[in-house]
């Protein structure tokens, strides 16, 4: 006796009909807000000449780690320079930049509510579970039915796929706040949002520092598969040379991937650490 099946696929490619049917209005005012978020940022870095950008970028490293990074950081994007992959690297940074800010946006508060009640922590935590197991190419196949092909697919996956990381380490970092402490603000007459902004958010800053670290390395990550959806940057170059089977060119592409992660890595291992 056979087992009937369980039309689970037919389910959910009924639900992403229905979805993207009634809210059209809604994904394309989304995707036109993010498109043009995405082309000021990227025609401001753009705008300024390459040797600029190196420069500001060595002199913050320089002022937030000191010389090793900045003279590392000068030498990694002189060599991006030189293999002609600045403009590539300047789209993926747009997009890895912009996924993270709206990644952060969202998990923040999200964090944050989670840690201060259990109920909604319960609810939470499985539902990152599911998140980060879920294969990231799993994530681009939603992206294109509500947003279409290009960039602001490609950062609707990449918040998906890097956002849970953010929430886990803010809420960790809230609730490993020292119980005494949070005695003495209560001793003390502190509101709620008092105790929130004076003492659980300033003293777990360095581990949610160490979430958002994890969600720019995932975003990363994602924005180079993303190019299997056309989002432009490194991750293209990469698919380029796979379709035209160059693989001096896809190395040149995934070492520049390589300089990009390590310098963004260090930028916040260093912002982290400043802040305890």
């Amino acid at each position: 006796m056979d087992i009937p099946r369980i039309p689970l696929g037919d389910w959910i490619e009924g639900g992403l009909t229905w979805l993207t049917s009634e809210y059209s209005l809604v994904t394309r005012g989304i995707s036109r807000f993010t498109q043009t978020g995405i082309d000021v940022l990227n025609d401001g870095l753009m705008w300024l000449p390459e040797w600029a950008l190196l420069g500001l970028i060595a002199l913050l490293c320089w002022k937030l780690a000191g010389t090793r990074l900045a003279i590392g950081a000068a030498a990694g994007l002189a060599l991006i320079w030189n293999l002609g992959l600045w403009n590539p690297m300047i789209e993926t940074l747009t997009l890895v930049v912009f996924a993270t800010m709206v990644a952060v946006v969202i998990a923040l508060p999200v964090g944050i509510a989670a840690a201060l009640s259990n109920r909604l922590y319960r609810v939470i935590m499985p539902i990152l579970d599911f998140m980060q197991t879920m294969p990231a190419f799993v994530y681009l196949i939603p992206a294109i039915p509500f947003f279409g092909i290009g960039s602001v697919s490609a950062i609707f996956a990449t918040v998906i796929f890097s956002m849970p990381p953010a929430i886990r380490f803010t809420t960790l970092g809230i609730r490993q706040v020292p119980v005494e402490l949070i005695e003495a603000a209560d001793a003390y007459g502190a509101t709620r949002g008092q105790k929130l902004f004076k003492v659980q958010l300033p003293l777990s800053l360095p581990t949610v520092m160490a979430g958002i670290n994890q969600t720019i390395m995932l975003a990363l990550s994602m924005v180079v598969i993303a190019a299997m959806i056309g989002a432009d940057g490194l991750g293209s170059e990469v698919w380029r040379a796979i379709q035209r089977l160059r693989p001096g060119d896809g190395f040149e592409a995934g070492i520049a991937v390589v300089i990009l992660a390590m310098l963004l890595d260090r930028l916040t291992q260093s912002l982290r650490k400043t802040r305890q």
